[in-house]
């Protein structure tokens, strides 16, 4: 079977684009990983790897400096649609984004977007709760103590390309 094709879905701004240049490294029913450079050229990031979890709805990322340091994980909340007549994946980003940092300190980001979209009535009211679910259920997972269930699938993949 070939590889699917993934798409990223954006609300705000209101955006779908593939992710041709991503590099897909395992495809399973559950988990889908990849290894990726920035879109755009940025000066704090420039590549990471990604674990798409895909019955949790959320994507796990090791993001990298352009000297090849850890920046964070950066965990987004996400909602998947798949096509099976063309093998696809579409991620939705559900705005809300947690971060944890290498000395264990955790930011939830972008609240405010998360709150425009539902001013803006951008998200129904099920995937807002979905999405406020599945933060919940992370932070939770983090501060238990069980990250590592997220981030071993992609520490596996780095320690086997050494």
């Amino acid at each position: 079977m070939s590889h699917p094709v993934l798409y990223r879905k954006r609300f705000i701004p209101d955006e779908i684009v593939e992710l041709k240049d991503d590099l897909i490294l395992s495809v399973s029913n559950d988990l889908i990983l990849t290894s990726w450079d920035v879109l755009k050229p940025r000066r704090d990031i420039s590549r990471g790897v990604s674990a798409y979890f895909i019955k949790k709805g959320i994507k796990i990322s090791k993001v990298f400096d352009n000297a090849g340091q850890m920046v964070y994980w950066y965990c987004d909340i996400i909602e998947t649609d798949y096509n099976a007549d063309t093998n696809a994946y579409t991620f939705s980003d559900l705005l809300i984004d947690v971060l944890v940092y290498p000395d264990g300190q955790v930011e939830v980001v972008d609240m405010d977007e998360f709150a425009d979209a539902m001013e803006q009535g951008i998200l129904s009211m099920g995937l807002i709760a979905k999405a406020m679910r599945i933060t919940n259920d992370l932070l939770q997972t983090i501060y238990d103590g069980k990250f590592s269930d997220y981030t071993q699938p992609i520490e596996e993949v780095l320690a086997s390309r050494k």
